[in-house]
């Protein structure tokens, strides 16, 4: 079992800046790798959940045992449950709206950075969960393969698999959409 390092030690205590120091190292891939992962329920945000998955963790510290390394995967795993519970939790009280309310305002479409956004989010959504899940720690937010399967609650190996099958599926998704902005821009010549 891996033993405390100095930063968790200190955090464990209580400590303000070793806080900060998790913090720093870890919120921001925690809310882009939450805004990869789809959910139901358009009124929580990925931030709203990865606040809720740093207040669990500030209450669960004293039960975990591990390096500022180990906490990422620890605090991941946190996130990802927290985001199954929601889940599950909407499709019980699932509503949907009548009408698109944007359209309803006259409001015109989105940014352009808005679309490339969602069509990476369309995207990976296209992905059987697990696959998903995987891309989304390793190349959207840049964890390794030991942390990311300990987030995923998955061995090492289903890791390699599932970024090997996921990366597979999203290159045929693309190369249509590359021949056709290939053709396009060949078009207009």
């Amino acid at each position: 079992m891996p033993t405390d390092d100095d930063i968790i030690s200190r955090a464990k205590d209580g400590d303000a800046d070793a806080w900060r120091e998790l913090y720093r190292a870890h919120a921001g891939r925690l809310v882009v790798w939450l805004g990869t992962r789809t959910t139901s329920d358009g009124a929580v945000s990925a931030e709203d959940l990865a606040a809720e998955a740093w207040l669990t963790a500030a209450r669960k510290i004293p039960g975990f045992c591990g390096t500022s390394s180990d906490f990422a995967g620890w605090l991941f795993g946190i996130a990802r449950n927290l985001e199954a519970n929601l889940r599950r939790r909407s499709e019980r009280r699932r509503t949907d709206p009548s009408e698109d309310v944007g359209q309803r305002a006259g409001i015109e479409g989105p940014e352009p950075w808005l679309v490339g956004r969602d069509w990476v989010r369309r995207t990976l959504a296209s992905l059987p969960p697990r696959e998903r899940d995987v891309v989304g720690c390793i190349d959207v937010v840049g964890l390794d393969v030991a942390t990311t399967a300990r987030a995923l609650g998955i061995s090492a190996v289903a890791v390699r698999v599932a970024h090997h099958r996921g990366l597979r599926r999203l290159r045929r998704v693309a190369e249509p959409d590359q021949a056709s902005a290939t053709a396009a821009s060949s078009g207009s010549r």
